[in-house]
């Protein structure tokens, strides 16, 4: 066995940018990868999980400790998969990195040789005996089954009845039965598709020329309720139904009126040859346009008509089968025979009576389990959603209160028939069970039609949430494309062919992770990626898929709340998480809990870890409240970091904005625990040794790629190295020094060790952006910059994205974004969405406060602080700040002005006439220059910052003798202005207007 003494490969190096580029590209990898399994959140890339293992597992060479064995049988096994090994300790440990490396990439995962020596590797590290690797939060099994890969044993819990059963069959009946599996799995499907297809012929008909339909597209409607209209208005996002160059198709409308009759519309299907003939849809943030009149519902009574149809995504019919209101059938999506391409086409009446002919068989149904005294569980799930929950599900608040309710009554009756024709045609019933909830995760009345591909675009969860979609795609389950039952079979099948190389099985078992069930000393790595704070609501999200899993496979022993009986749904109530509801008054899951209960997983990790086992610990999240919380958990549970890497696990295409809580990098932990006899620290000693700590490695990551955001949370981790090493560290008065505090204090006993960390870094940061003068200013304001600057280029630092561009943007058309499609809860749609940056406040404030920068007297001036983000105010919105009511041509000739007259003098530009109000000017071409600073009197105070973006406002407006002018007198008056406009440039995006604008300014300064 290694030496308790050996460190680690992963305590001392990393490849970095190598596997952060193969778990980036991951994310695109579909077929056979087993995040298609089944949708689980945050599930971490197989890339990083198999990387980090290994880096775990394998000792350092170059460690003293290091046994002769490991080097001598690594020099053998590498050269199968790359050249010759030097002679030198060093050459093993670059070797065994770029071993590390390669094999993150997924290309190479199922690779036999690649396989043999990662295995070989592992064994020859812990020849005795195979190290057992334990994951408490394993929900989608990433972090397991990459230690079944590498030849570990696994043991994989989670409290989710949902991740159980999906663990439970990637990890021991897949690995057990192995590849053949896929083509069992493939035949029943056949069989079950068969019988269902035949069973529901009636409700998908084929049209009368053979035309078979793939999807058909639906909107919600309400009545507009001005007193002369009364039409239907249907909730539409967008007319298109395809924008693929060459065949682009929409729907146009036209309003027809009749005597006596409230007027309604009729719909077409039309090419357009230019996109300005489409019309913008009806509905944007709940609020819905009439056709007819113009006129707007508000939000209020949307969201009242669609609860008085319960949701509106059923049709209302008459007693003859007409349709008489509810959703409205408005495209057909169709294949002919012999034709490619898909055809779109109106409905007809027979298309609702096939809906009307699902909604009497449905009713049926119900109607028999009632008569029959519902001695079993109600066929569709009537299970209620947590109406506390708007943020995770908005659905109750449109007439949805129960989970069964998301789906139309043609899709529940396919549901039913679906598990009807299951019945006992397979041993398989577990995986069946994953197949199913795939296929009732696209079928459901949230899912979209995407017109720029022409398929239904993702699932019900596109997000970790739910929010109504108000035109939405029913996808034909039989058809072949998107939303098809063998498809969905097919997905889990090609996962077997993958995962079922493995041959060896883990266990798995259903735990809180405060209460492992293994006994002491049983792990040798304890790694692990635990709920994020305030992040996902896991359990209210999986409630959906536990639904029917509860129907499928009854009295699974798997699929119930182990610690509440009488819980009909997931285990909530020990789910370590922030509960979103206890802001509003409900719920017991608060930040204190979280810490609390974090600190007991990580004390039972401690408990079962054998003495010089490792452990390691995934966290994402991007607030300090959330990074303060599990830290503190992790020392008090008893645990020292000794390594901290950031692995960017997400593609540049799906990073949200910066508002948001998602990161580009996974910061991955390393950690041990902390012996019985760890001595006090000396605070003095810790706080000496923590800035050249943190500036070694915000040099080292940069060098990597790590930028902004991530390369704040990844310097934590170093931090914390120096503190989590003692028992406790005090300072000369005895007095223990906490990780976290008050950040606003003075006392390091009442501030907390972290709020050090962030001064730290921005120091740092500060002094590679602003330059030297920016540190020996630390204590002092001689020699530094004003504030705003400093607030300025710390807001831009930390917005930087990592292996990117410059800083993060919000692209309009980034699905991530698609906020106009769902109603967010409040009136979002009256404003105008702003222009500029933003940041958590949270995250502003550790930074600017011990940088002396004070947040309040730049409110409104260069930030804008609204429901907990702040905003960094564009270069354009200041105009009026810097040169008050008039125009930029106006303010360049005073400029010119003063120059001619006083070429020292100090520009202040935000002017004002002695009566208050700013000077009229007009007609100023025809009115002499000196005449126009006839009463104006400057505004003092004027910063460095505000001159750099006059000069880009001037630039902007093609002030060129102003421009020079200003650059000129700021070249006389010292350095400032051109360190702090370079620094910015280097800042802003490379395609952002801000660098444009600074970069000509720049240009224009005289030699």
């Amino acid at each position: 066995m290694i030496p308790k003494e050996c460190k680690r490969l992963a305590e001392v190096d990393f490849p970095i940018a190598v596997v952060s580029k193969h778990s980036a590209r991951e994310k695109s990898i579909r077929h056979g990868h087993p995040s298609t399994l089944h949708l689980w959140w945050a599930r971490r890339p197989l890339a990083a999980c198999r990387a980090m293992l290994l880096g775990l597992l394998l000792p350092d060479p170059c460690d003293p400790h290091c046994p002769e064995d490991f080097k001598t049988k690594a020099r053998e096994l590498l050269p199968e998969v790359q050249g010759k090994v030097g002679p030198k300790d060093e050459d093993l440990r670059q070797a065994l990195l770029k071993f590390i490396g390669d094999f993150a990439n997924w290309d190479l995962s199922t690779d036999r040789t690649y396989l043999e020596v990662s295995r070989g590797l592992v064994k020859a590290a812990h020849p005795e005996e195979t190290p057992l690797v334990v994951d408490p939060f394993a929900g989608g099994g990433s972090i397991p089954l990459e230690a079944l890969r590498l030849g570990c044993e696994a043991f994989a819990s989670d409290l989710n009845p949902v991740a159980c059963l999906i663990l439970k069959v990637m990890l021991e009946d897949i690995p057990r039965r192995g590849p053949g599996l896929a083509d069992e799995l493939r035949h029943v499907g056949k069989e079950i598709k068969d019988a269902a297809e035949k069973e529901l012929a009636e409700f998908y008909p084929t049209d009368p020329d053979g035309s078979k339909p793939i999807a058909y597209l639906w909107a919600r409607t309400v009545r507009c309720e001005s007193p002369n209209c009364g039409a239907e208005i249907p909730l539409m996002r967008s007319f298109w139904l395809c924008k693929k160059s060459g065949r682009k198709r929409a729907l146009r409308y036209k309003v027809v009126h009749a005597k006596a009759k409230a007027p309604w519309i009729e719909f077409e299907v039309f090419q357009p040859k230019a996109d300005k003939e489409v019309s913008s849809g009806t509905v944007a943030k709940a609020r819905a346009t009439c056709l007819c009149c113009g006129t707007v519902l508000p939000p209020e009574r949307v969201r009242a008509q669609l609860v008085m149809q319960c949701g509106g995504a059923d049709v209302l019919f008459d007693g003859r089968g007409g349709r008489a209101g509810g959703a409205q059938l408005l495209t057909m999506v169709t294949l002919s025979p012999g034709e490619q391409g898909r055809h779109y086409r109106l409905p007809t009446a027979q298309d609702y009576k096939s809906v009307w002919k699902a909604w009497k068989r449905v009713k049926e149904i119900l109607d028999g389990w009632d008569h029959g005294g519902r001695k079993s569980p109600c066929p569709v799930p009537d299970e209620p959603v947590d109406i506390w929950h708007h943020d995770v599900n908005r659905l109750p608040m449109y007439g949805m209160p129960s989970w069964g309710e998301i789906h139309t009554h043609r899709q529940k009756l396919l549901l039913l028939t679906i598990k009807q024709t299951w019945g006992s045609r397979s041993k398989n019933n577990e995986i069946l069970g994953l197949g199913f909830n795939k296929l009732a995760d696209k079928a459901t009345s949230l899912c979209r039609w995407k017109a720029s591909a022409e398929y239904m675009a993702g699932n019900t969860f596109s997000r970790q949430a739910l929010g109504l979609v108000w035109d939405f795609c029913e996808a034909q389950p039989f058809a072949g494309a998107s939303g098809d039952w063998l498809a969905e079979i097919d997905w889990i099948a090609k996962v077997i062919e993958s995962v079922g190389q493995i041959y060896h099985q883990g266990q798995v078992q259903q735990a809180d992770a405060c209460i492992s069930p293994l006994p002491d000393e049983s792990a040798g790595v304890w790694f692990t990626d635990p709920p994020y704070y305030d992040a996902i609501d896991y359990a209210h999200c999986s409630d959906f898929f536990f639904c029917w899993l509860k129907r499928n496979l009854p009295n699974h022993p798997l699929l119930c709340d182990p610690y509440d009986p009488n819980n009909i749904l997931t285990p909530k109530r020990n789910e370590i998480v922030v509960d979103s509801t206890t802001t509003k008054g409900h719920g017991v899951r608060t930040p204190r809990f979280y810490e609390e209960a974090m600190a007991k997983a990580f004390a039972e990790g401690r408990r079962i870890l054998r003495d010089g086992g490792i452990g390691s610990v995934v966290f994402a999240h991007k607030s300090t409240e959330g990074w303060e919380a599990l830290l503190s958990g992790m020392i008090n549970g008893g645990w020292v970091l000794t390594a901290s890497w950031p692995i960017a696990t997400e593609s540049k295409s799906r990073l949200r904005a910066m508002e948001s809580a998602a990161l580009a990098t996974s910061v991955h932990l390393v950690c041990r625990p902390r012996p019985q006899n760890a001595p006090i620290g000396d605070w003095g000693d810790v706080l000496r040794e923590l800035p050249k700590r943190v500036g070694d490695w915000m040099e080292r990551l940069q060098s990597e790629g790590i930028r902004g955001a991530d390369l704040v949370f990844a310097c934590i981790g170093p931090a914390l190295e120096i503190y989590s090493r003692y028992s406790k560290v005090v300072d000369a008065e005895e007095r223990e020094i906490p990780l976290g505090g008050d950040p606003e204090a003075t006392e390091p006993h009442r501030k907390g060790f972290l709020a050090y960390v962030w001064e730290v870094v921005g120091h740092t940061a500060l002094e590679q952006v602003l330059g030297t003068a920016e540190a020996k200013a630390r204590n002092s304001t001689a020699g530094a910059l004003e504030e705003d600057a400093r607030l300025t280029a710390l807001f831009l630092w930390t917005l930087q994205s990592t292996n990117g561009n410059g800083v993060r943007e919000k692209k309009e058309n980034d699905e991530e974004t698609e906020e106009d499609e769902e109603d967010t809860g409040k009136d979002a749609g009256a404003t105008k969405k702003k222009k500029g940056y933003s940041l958590i406040f949270d995250v502003v404030r550790r930074f600017a406060q011990p940088l002396g920068i004070h947040l309040p007297e730049w409110e409104g001036r260069i930030i804008e602080t609204e429901k907990g983000v702040v905003r960094l105010l564009s270069v354009k919105e200041r105009a009026k700040q810097l040169f008050g009511e008039e125009s930029i041509s106006v303010a360049g000739i005073r400029i010119e002005e003063q120059a001619r007259r006083d070429p020292q003098m100090k520009f202040d530009f935000a002017i004002k006439s002695e009566t208050g109000a700013p000077p009229q000017i007009k007609g100023h071409r025809q009115r002499k220059k000196e005449d126009l600073l006839a009463g104006a009197s400057a505004k003092a105070g004027t910063t460095t910052l505000d001159r750099v973006h006059a000069a880009m406002l001037l630039q902007a407006s093609g002030q060129t003798n102003a421009l020079r002018a200003l650059l000129k007198a700021e070249q006389d008056r010292g350095p400032d202005f051109i360190r702090l406009a370079n620094a910015l440039s280097a800042l802003y995006p490379k395609q952002s207007e801000e660098k444009r604008l600074l970069d000509a300014m720049l240009l224009a300064i005289p030699r």
